[in-house]
This record gives structure tokens, C-alpha cells and sequence, in this order.
């Protein structure tokens, strides 16, 4: 999707079965985000994460094929339960990535379920924002798979 100054931005949203606090934990905290991160066939080896305005997070990824590989950034904004901000960056990115921001915000909805936005950009090419959208859109169905098994029937 296209911002108004014409950079390439991500723009997502998903519903969960689970109340805002619930759905924040699982999206900041480390034993938590091993669970879901990460494209299919992805496994999280370790999170590192400093969970405040200023503070780091480095997230340590394996592919199912290849070499281990780290996605590192700062908190720019920690508001639980409603938002989460930070830059995202690989470490020793591909020529096409450049550094981006994420923005997450949740909102209860019915009292029982939680509805996240994400937004992420700019990006520097559509395959990169392509990449990025896989790999959300994976991770988020990890995600809501946990937060429906965990949910009261």
C-alpha cells in the first residue's frame, strides 16, 4: 500500500480471540514471541529485548534452510496494551532493505476479543514490502492459532 508522500508502506489488521494485555504479552515478550515469530518453517532461537522508550530488542531467526540470521531495532514507543512502536532492521540487511518502522495498535472489541493494526514502511521496493507481508501475514496466523486454542470455548 502507498503512503500519501508516495512511500511503500504495510498496512495489516487481525482479530483475535483474546483481550488486549493477552495479545500484548504475546507480541513483546520473549518466550512468547518464540512461539509465533517468524515465517512458516522459521524457528526463533533467541530473543533479546529491552522493553522500554529507547531500549533494544535482537531477535535471532533460523530458515529452514540456511544460516542463522538476526532482525535488531529500538522501542520507540511502549504503551501497553494499546501500542507498541519500534525500528526494524536486519543485520547485515540485502541492498534492497532499509531500515523501517513498526507500529502496532490494539483495540478491545466486545470485551472478549482484540483487533491489532499493524503498519510498517517505508519500504524501499515492492518485493521487499512483499517479503514483509508473507512473513506477517504467516507469523499472525501462528499467532492466532495460539491465542484460539488458549481462548475459553
Amino acid at each position: 500500500m502507498m503512503t500519501h508522500d508516495g512511500g511503500l508502506r504495510l498496512q495489516l489488521q487481525r482479530v483475535f480471540r483474546a483481550r488486549r494485555p493477552v495479545v500484548f504479552r504475546a507480541l513483546t515478550e520473549p518466550l512468547e514471541l518464540t512461539k509465533w515469530w517468524g515465517p512458516d518453517g522459521f524457528v526463533i532461537t533467541s530473543v533479546e529485548s529491552d522493553l522500554r522508550p529507547g531500549g533494544g530488542y535482537r531477535i535471532a531467526m533460523q530458515p529452514p534452510e540456511g544460516d542463522l540470521f538476526y532482525l535488531v531495532g529500538e522501542f520507540l514507543e511502549v504503551d501497553p496494551p494499546a501500542r507498541l512502536s519500534y525500528t526494524f532492521r536486519w543485520e547485515d540487511p540485502d541492498p534492497e532493505d532499509r531500515e523501517t518502522v513498526v507500529t502496532l495498535s490494539l483495540r478491545d472489541i466486545g470485551g472478549t476479543r482484540a483487533e491489532l493494526a499493524i503498519s510498517q514502511g517505508d519500504f524501499a521496493t515492492e518485493r521487499r514490502q512483499a517479503l514483509h507481508e508473507e512473513g506477517w501475514t504467516q507469523s499472525l496466523n501462528k499467532l492466532e492459532e495460539l491465542m484460539s486454542s488458549a481462548a475459553p470455548a
